[in-house]
């Protein structure tokens, strides 16, 4: 079993490339409130579904303060291609060499159908990013749902 991250603790940091060109790194969104979200592959159902509903609450996450990033082991072009496709308006990273995912726990041991796999938890996370940087883990969500998550974290956060 990874280490799993809780509120309170320092969140690792993170430079990826993003599908929208460039890259994004945590830290640089000083005095900003990330949402970071884990899913396994781009353009498959439950994944879609996900990014589908983050887009679609875009404006209520904006509108609240909150900055939205999702995270899979894609290669950047594939996450280009989902973009396009499903019209997406959050950041999409790839974090290819699942490093990222493994520091916060997104990345271990499953149960898929009744059999243990090795493969991407689908977790959310709300980071605060101090205005000197430090990411700040505020909220930790391992094993979710893709449906229906998006409207449940909607809620949680009161937004």
């Amino acid at each position: 079993m990874s280490m799993r991250l809780a509120p309170g603790t320092i969140a690792p940091d993170f430079t990826l490339p993003s599908a929208g060109g460039g890259t994004v790194t945590l830290s640089a969104l000083a005095g900003q409130h990330v949402i970071v979200y884990f899913y396994p592959a781009a353009m498959t159902p439950g994944c879609t579904t996900q990014a589908v509903d983050f887009t679609a609450h875009h404006s209520r996450f904006t509108e609240a303060g909150y900055t939205v990033v999702g995270i899979s082991p894609d290669p950047v072009e594939k996450l280009r291609r989902f973009t396009e496709k499903e019209s997406l308006t959050l950041t999409l990273l790839s974090d290819s060499d699942k490093k990222v995912m493994k520091a916060y726990g997104a990345y271990g041991l499953k149960n898929v159908y009744g059999k243990e796999i090795e493969g991407v938890i689908r977790s959310t996370f709300l980071v605060d990013v101090q205005d000197d940087g430090r990411p700040i883990v505020g909220l930790a969500q391992y094993n979710v749902r893709a449906t229906g998550h998006v409207g449940k974290l909607c809620r949680e956060l009161g937004i």
